[in-house]
């Protein structure tokens, strides 16, 4: 599988909001995608619906592929939490600064070494996860202003649906902020809110976040295509055709996805904690299967690439910092803040290879589906509009 550097800035997730506050009529902001001028968007957010998966699998979404559609880049790493940070910023990861399932932070009040798992926005890493709320303030971590706080000071009624553990979530914190949030129970749940959020009064204006994971879980768990993966996959085309029936008539609907998902088979698995040449000179390993950062002690970058390279070999893509940086992996800048993040080496798995770590991430580690490279299967995804 051939390396697929995002479209930062022309097709990529960070493009997705902004053309949706330009279509609302927000000042300020390009419409890259060209939606059509409205008063109402309601984008939903499928976690992991690939656009070469929904294309592979057409048949058990037959709504959502006769839906007008183009596809756009996720950006790196495509993971969840990167790519619902470039949504609710418009910014690339360069800039908004989360860079990965987990990553290096520090600060005042920050523990050196520290893992924050964006997701949770807990501590990664032996042990017990617990809240880093406190410490590793989310609205410091990621200072930008939000697209939703922009859409809201220009008068847009801004709401986002999620299920209930997003509501108040640090991911949500940092990236999201500025929106009305709304828990959702279950799909029609999701529907009932959309539709509220965004039945507003005449000439006012509504943008609707709306997020569905569990095709994403399912796909971890049982791999995608498999048989419990297509079932959810059509459980998502009837939730799409229901919103595109009960929004209002004149509401846009937008539907994206935050990445793809590969199958990693048990064969194609390195085990770091088995392999003494990868943990030499490593002082810190964060990332996840498909993309880690590595971390090294002083001086030893130079034997460290030379190890992971000799081990990996053509399973891997392996930069440093700034070749990554240079290449446009993170986007056209890497701001200082962001820089401190990403590891000494950078290193995206080809093919269906990942580099599992099962002492500190006994979950991850055991995941058939698996995402976060630069492959196509990962990197492209669906824009679907009605």
């Amino acid at each position: 599988m051939g390396q697929v550097v995002p479209r930062y800035g022309s097709g990529s997730l960070a493009d997705v909001v902004p053309s949706a506050a330009a279509a609302l009529g927000v000042a300020g902001y390009t419409n890259l995608l060209g939606f059509r001028p409205t008063r109402r968007v309601c984008l939903l957010l499928v976690d992991g619906l690939g656009h070469r998966l929904l294309d592979r699998y057409a048949a058990q979404a037959p709504f959502l592929s006769e839906l007008t559609a183009t596809h756009i880049t996720a950006g790196f790493p495509s993971t969840t939490a990167t790519s619902i940070s470039s949504i609710g910023t418009g910014l690339p990861p360069g800039e908004h600064g989360v860079v990965g399932l987990s990553f290096a932070v520090c600060g005042d009040g920050v523990p050196k070494g520290t893992v924050l798992n964006a997701l949770g926005w807990n501590s990664s890493g032996p042990g017990r996860p617990h809240d880093l709320r406190a410490t590793v303030v989310p609205e410091e971590q990621q200072p930008a202003p939000t697209l939703f706080d922009a859409m809201a000071a220009d008068g847009v009624a801004v709401t986002t649906v999620t299920p209930k553990d997003h509501v108040g979530s640090g991911l949500s914190r940092a990236v999201l902020r500025g929106a009305d949030p709304v828990a959702a129970a279950a799909l029609g749940d999701v529907v009932g809110r959309a539709v509220a959020a965004t039945s507003t009064g005449p000439g006012e204006r509504a943008f609707c976040y709306a997020y569905h994971g569990d095709l994403d879980m399912l796909g971890h768990v049982y791999g995608p295509g498999s048989l419990p993966w297509m079932m959810q996959l059509r459980q998502v085309d009837t939730l799409a055709e229901s919103l595109a029936a009960a929004l209002p008539s004149d509401c846009l609907l937008v539907i994206t996805a935050d990445h793809g998902m590969i199958e990693a088979p048990e064969a194609s698995r390195i085990d770091f904690d088995a392999e003494s040449d990868l943990r030499a000179g490593v002082r810190l390993l964060a990332g996840e299967p498909r993309v880690r950062h590595v971390h090294t002690t002083d001086g030893a970058l130079d034997d460290v690439r030379a190890a992971w390279s000799e081990t990996l070999g053509q399973r891997a893509w392996i930069l440093t910092r700034d070749e990554a940086a240079a290449a446009g992996w993170f986007g056209p800048r890497v701001l200082d803040r962001t820089r401190e993040r990403i590891g000494d080496l950078v290193v995206a798995m080809r093919g269906a290879h990942t580099v599992v770590r099962p002492s500190t991430e006994p979950v991850v580690s055991h995941l058939i589906g698996q995402h976060g490279s630069l492959t196509e299967d990962e990197q492209l995804v669906p824009v679907l509009v009605r």
